[in-house]
Formats: C-alpha cells, structure tokens, sequence
C-alpha cells in the first residue's frame, strides 16, 4: 500500500510540475528572435519547416550571389544576425528552439560577412550567419539563413536553411535559390587550380589569372599548334553540330616530350586561345582532387581539365602489384563524364614510356598524343629571336644556334636573361643583349659546374661535360 501511494505522489507531483512549466512559458514573452520569425511566418515555432541545402566552401561566393539574385526580384532585403553564447555549433530551428525555452540566450544581432575571392584579383563580401525575410515562389512568407564555414567549430561548407509554415514553399525556394547559384556561378570561365598559391585563395579552389599568348610565342614544329588548337578549341566550336551528327565531344590530348621543351607553355597558350572556357589545372598534391575537379569541370562546361606531369601517378602496374590509387581516380574522372560533354583532358608527361596502356590508348580518355620534341634549328633561332634576340643579324645567330643543338626551350629563356644581366652590369639601359653578350652567356652555362643547370632545363649533357646516366639509372663518368 506505501508502494502504491508513493507512486501516486510521484504521478500527481509531475503533473504539477508539468503545468507550472506550462504557466511559466505562458507568462514568459516569446523572444524577441523567435517573435520576428514566427510573426513573419504567421506560424508557431513547433510547426514551422526547415529544408537545407549544403555546398562546398568554393561555391559560397556562388551561393551568396544566387541569394542575391533571389532577393533582387522580390525587393530590397532586410538582413540581421544572431547574437548568443554557442551560436555557431547549431542549426537556424534550434536556435530558435532553444532560444524559445530559455534554455540560450539569443537575440537579433549584427549579421556576419566574410571576403572571398570570385576571380584573381577580385572579391566580394560574403554572408556567414545572416537571415533575411523574403518570399516563396508561391507567395507564402519564408526565411532564408545563409551560414558560412565554420571549420574551428567543426562545420566544413556553406549551406542554406529555408524557413517557411509548409515544406513544398520552402523546397520550392531552395531550388530556386541553387538555380540562381547554378546561373550566377562565379567559377565558370575561370581558370582555377587546387591548392595553395600567391594569388587570392577560395579555401581549397584557387583562382589564376588567363595568360596572354600569342602563336607566335609558341615555337614548335610546323603544324603541331595547329593540331592542338584543332582538337581542343575546333571540336568545341562545332560542339551542336557535331552532337546533331551524333558525335562525340569529350576528348582527351596528350603532350609528350622532354622536360623544359614548352608542354605547360603551350597549354598556357590554349587557356589564354579559349576566354570564356573554364580551365582546372591539377598538379602535385591537388591531383588528389581529381574527382571534384572532373565534376566542377561537367558543370561549368565547355570546361578543360589539366593533368600535369600524369606519368607521376599514371605509371604501368609492373611498378606496383595493386596500381595506384591515384591512377584509378583519374580513369573514374575521365570515364565518369559522358560522350556528350564539351569537356576536354589535357594531360602533360615527360616519360611516354611509363604511361598506362588504359589511358593511353583507349579512346575517349586519349586520342590525341602530341610529341613536343627539343627544337631544330629552325626552332632555336626562332626561340632566340622570341626571348630578347630579335635584333641580332642572321650571322651572329648562327654560331648560337649550332651550338645549342639538343638545348630546350627552357634553356633558351635562361639564357637570354643572362645575357640581358651581362649587359646590364656594362650598361644600366642596354637597348639589347649583343652577339657578344649572348656568346659569354651560353658558354658560361656550358661549362662544368653548369651541368645540373642544363640538366635541370631538359637539356642533354653529351653537348659537353656534364651530367651522364647509366643503364641502371645511377650517374656514370
């Protein structure tokens, strides 16, 4: 009988606990934060709806401006913050929530920006946390919290919270809102990379400035730039009608060749040929990346995608009994984009010989491979004229170029800068490296203890004393 009655204190004392809880939020006012919610919405808090989309860190300036375009058809916006204790580690509604129970202080406060770069040298003032009182397609009264990265509070990516009294307002202005995103996506005809460099950073995604180059700055044998151009720009000039013939527009190029022979200037050369293209270009570490850059490249196309130095990572399985993990990323990347995209994989090497037989040789990931060989003749005195030589005769060229046979591009731009130094320690304001100049220059950088420098610009050691390999790969005498 004591159990029964004990129990039936415990039920009446919770109930009594229960209702004076009741009273006491009755008599507590509604949050200024929650007020100016629910008032817009026409909703109790307990039934609104919250439909979110997340982003990559790189899209939030996209986001921030497809929110602008948003708001620019529905009027001028209205943006606030949040002010409390342990905002950044909850979502918009639990903020409220909790805000509405007492449990955190949280009021209206000022609204969080960031700067963010939206090209090389250029950016915008981005939201991190800020809410903004607008409309659904469909009329009905919604709010939209735009929330930035928080990597130190454990939150990676930009989202978008939309709150509204229905779910089908809410998904309706979501979509809308990424559909301005997609719109006003400010990585599209940029060049990009992934990583870190000295130009404006985007967290992972980094953008590059477009080169400026002319044909004329790119000297390789007759018809070869021809062909390039032909296979990476012609196929995406003609993209519609070859689609109408049922044709495919995803392409693959290779260029092969010694180091330093002009392979990165002549893809440099493509992206400044094709403004307007967006260009990923993935070397070193950020090959890692090859998966997201192969997606952003399907989205933003007609796109290019670099591969630099692929023998790096595209190496034949007899070096590794599993193959590298790397190596199948980029065959997933490459195969992974369908026939009908205008996106083209441009992919450099310095040893041919190691490359994959899968990438090389299958169609659609390669068909085109491009020897960018050491230069002739023609091409030395043509790269001599290019970097500063121009104005020397015919006959003091002569000399020069013979005795730069197996030289490479590389090697010519070193040379021209020391020649135009020779001539600066003689004269403060030169007009121009003399023969005389350029002689003293190139035999300084055939001497002995010039072997690694020459090796180091692509060129070969057996022009005089330097650096030779074995069969085994080790130096030799």
């Amino acid at each position: 009988m004591e159990i029964d009655e004990a129990r039936s204190l415990a039920r009446a004392l919770q109930q009594l606990v229960r209702e004076a809880h009741g009273l006491i939020d009755e008599s507590r006012p509604v949050p200024e934060l929650v007020a100016r919610v629910t008032g817009h919405l026409s909703s109790a808090l307990k039934d609104l709806v919250c439909v979110t989309q997340s982003f990559r860190n790189w899209e939030h300036a996209s986001l921030q401006r497809g929110m602008d375009a948003y708001l620019a058809e529905r009027g001028e916006p209205a943006w606030y913050g949040v002010s409390g204790h342990g905002r950044e580690h909850n979502d918009t509604v639990d903020i409220l929530t909790a805000a509405n129970r007492g449990f955190e202080r949280f009021d209206p406060g000022a609204v969080d920006y960031a700067t963010t770069a939206i090209g090389s040298d250029e950016t915008i003032e981005v939201v991190t946390f800020g809410l903004v009182e607008t409309t659904a397609p469909d009329g009905a009264p919604i709010v939209v919290c735009l929330r930035g990265p928080a990597e130190m509070f454990g939150r990676e990516g930009c989202r978008v919270e939309v709150i509204a009294a229905t779910r089908a307002s809410a998904t309706a202005a979501r979509e809308e809102i990424e559909r301005q995103m997609r719109r006003h996506d400010v990585l599209r005809g940029q060049i990009l990379t992934f990583g870190v460099s000295e130009h404006r950073g985007n967290s992972l995604v980094t953008f590059l400035p477009r080169p400026a180059l002319g044909p004329e700055q790119v000297i390789l044998p007759d018809g070869v730039l021809e062909t390039i151009e032909r296979h990476v720009a012609g196929i995406g000039r003609h993209a519609e009608a070859l689609l109408a013939r049922g044709q495919h527009l995803k392409r693959g190029l290779l260029l092969h060749g010694p180091p330093g022979t002009g392979k990165t200037h002549t893809v440099r050369y493509l992206m400044g040929r094709m403004p307007g293209v967006t260009t990923v270009v993935m070397a070193g570490s950020a090959l890692r990346f090859i998966s997201e850059a192969a997606t952003m490249a399907r989205r933003l196309q007609p796109a290019i995608v670099v591969v630099e130095d692929v023998d790096l990572v595209a190496h034949e399985r007899r070096f590794s009994d599993e193959g590298s993990p790397l190596l199948f990323t980029l065959f997933d990347a490459m195969d992974g984009i369908g026939a009908d995209a205008d996106v083209t994989f441009v992919l450099t090497t310095n040893r041919a010989d190691l490359l994959e037989d899968a990438l090389a040789n299958r169609p659609g990931r390669v068909d085109l491979a491009v020897e960018v060989p050491k230069p002739d003749a023609a091409s030395r005195a043509a790269l001599l004229r290019l970097y500063g030589a121009a104005g020397l005769a015919e006959a003091d060229l002569e000399p020069l170029v013979a005795r730069t046979e197996g030289m490479t591009a590389s090697f010519f731009k070193e040379l021209l800068r020391r020649a135009v130094l020779k001539s600066l320690e003689e004269d403060p304001a030169p007009e121009a490296p003399t023969a005389a100049h350029l002689t003293a220059a190139l035999e300084e950088m055939l001497r002995a203890h010039e072997s690694l420098t020459r090796t180091l610009l692509g060129a070969r050691s057996a022009d005089g004393p330097g650096v030779a390999y074995g069969p085994d790969g080790l130096l030799s005498e």
